[in-house]
Formats: structure tokens, sequence, C-alpha cells
């Protein structure tokens, strides 16, 4: 019974170091949760000034072509697009791109599960061959998965900071894009987790290249004139890539912050399980000391009426 009662009391003593641990990084965690939601709001900011400005040039543009056209599609669907920029032009799909943003540890609960299992779902959906996709991993866990399964990745990128900059991801970023205008894929999705509330996040797929999410109609209409120096055009050819960017750069920012969210989520799931762990073995030791209690006094009363 002794022995029993020692393993007892070490299962609770290890339970409650586990507990602590975990409390830690559930802290740890809802800091840089907290850190990361600031810097996801600083950089819709930036998203939302350069979207205006590149819708404005965009409608601009679009609204010259509508003098010669009776009607115009946006995004650009034209036989002859020549006039009009790459990465606004939507073109027959031979091969499709995707960018996996995953984490590069675990710990985080059903984050990584998720984006795999739809991801993976997916592709296997819309594909019956490997050589209509080309893959790129962000993150350990996602890369580690589809090469285990055989799959090719034109790119990886493992290692990223809880708070990446945008020098830190650009040379994925820049990569996609530039394989896009290299015509090595006709479209890119992003798939990632879409960071909601510290509780909750959701799958997301969304579509990168070509740009279709600008409406022209929500285009400021300016009275005065003004100068564009060198030209609309060549403007357009470094904006429209850096709006690209910054897209594929937004959802990195976002998929960091559902995973904080998740590793807070999950770190405290494991505290409270320590916690009724602890509660159910502090029963079980109080029941089993009892019952040694009681065994004690039973066998002093047995030789006490066996000496009279």
């Amino acid at each position: 019974m002794s022995d029993s009662l020692i393993e007892i009391k070490r299962r609770i003593a290890s339970t409650k170091k586990t507990s602590q641990i975990t409390k830690a990084m559930q802290m740890v965690s809802g800091a840089k949760l907290t850190r990361s939601e600031s810097s996801s709001r600083n950089f819709q900011d930036y998203a939302g000034k350069i979207r205006s400005v590149v819708t404005h040039l965009v409608a601009s543009q679009l609204q010259a072509n509508e003098e010669n056209e009776e009607e115009s599609v946006f995004p650009f669907q034209k036989k002859d697009v020549s006039s009009f920029h790459d990465m606004l032009t939507e073109r027959p799909v031979e091969k499709t791109g995707y960018i996996i943003i995953t984490s590069d540890k675990g710990l985080v609960g059903g984050y990584n599960s998720q984006i795999i299992k739809q991801t993976l779902q997916m592709i296997e959906q819309d594909h019956e061959k490997e050589n209509e996709f080309v893959l790129m991993c962000i993150g350990g866990v996602g890369a580690d998965f589809f090469k285990g399964r055989g799959y090719q990745l034109a790119y990886e990128l493992r290692g990223v900071s809880d708070f990446p900059s945008f020098d830190e991801v650009r040379k994925i970023v820049s990569t996609a894009t530039q394989m896009y205008s290299n015509k090595v894929f006709d479209e890119l999705y992003v798939c990632y987790n879409h960071h909601i509330n510290s509780l909750t996040s959701q799958f997301r797929v969304d579509k990168m290249l070509p740009i279709s999410d600008l409406d022209p109609s929500e285009a400021k209409v300016y009275e005065q004139e003004y100068i564009l120096e060198p030209s609309k055009d060549a403007i357009l050819d470094i904006l429209l890539p850096q709006y690209a960017e910054s897209l594929i750069y937004g959802a990195i920012v976002d998929a960091k912050t559902a995973e904080h969210a998740a590793g807070m989520t999950a770190m405290k799931s494991a505290t409270d399980n320590a916690k009724n762990i602890i509660n159910d073995l502090t029963i079980t030791f109080n029941r089993a000391r009892q019952a040694a209690i009681t065994q004690e006094i039973t066998e002093i009363v047995g030789g006490a009426e066996a000496l009279d």
C-alpha cells in the first residue's frame, strides 16, 4: 500500500510541474497573440492605403479603355491583353500554385491538422495529376507532411519568427509573384487559418493572383488634375506586384496570429486537464491513505483483543 501511495504522490508532483509549464506557455502565447493582433491591425492600415491607390489607377485605366469598348470585364478577360498588366489578366489555367502556411512545431492543438487535411482534400479533388499544381510551404509541419507524401515542393520556408517582418518572408513572396509572371502557374492561392478571435480560427483559401478583388466603383474621384510621373503604366508596374506581395504577407501575418491563438487555447486546455488529473489523483490518494489507516486501526484493535 505504501508503494502505491508513493507512486500516486510522484504522479501528483509530476503533473503539477507539467501544469506550471503549460500555464507559463499559455501566458507567453497570450502575450504573443496580443502583439500579433496589433501588428495585424497596423498592416491592415497599410494594405488599405495601397489598395486605394491601386484601385484608383486601375479604374482610371479601365475607364480609358471603356471609351473604346462597349463592354468591359474586371478583372480583365480580353483576347488582346497587351495593354493590361499581367497581374490583372485572367488566363487559361493549366497549372495552379498553392502557398500552404502551417507552424514549425506542434503544441498548437488542431491548428496544423485542420490546414493540412482540408488542403490535401482540396488538391485531390481539384487535380488529377501532380503536374497540374505547384506547392510552396511556409512552416516545417506542412513541408514535412507533403514531402513525406511524395509531393515536390517548389519552395519551402522554415523558422518564420513569431512576428514576421516583410524582409523575413520577402524571398518566398517575391518568388511566388515572379513564378506567376513567368507563367510557371496561372493562378495562385494561399491556404491558411484565418484568425477570428482567441478561440476560433477558420480555414481559408484566398486567391492572390491574378488580382481580382479590386472594385473600380470604390475608386476615389478627384476633381483636380494631377500629373503621374513617370507614367501610369510604370507606376502600376511597381505597385501591382507590391500589392500582390502585400496580400500574401497579410495572409502570413494573419496565420501567425491564428497560430498564437491556437497555442494559447491548447495550453489552456492542457493546464485545465492537468488540474483535473491532479484532483482525481488527490482523491485517489486520500482514499488509499484512508484505507491504509483503517487497516492499521483494524490490525491494532484485533491485536488488543487477542491479548485479552
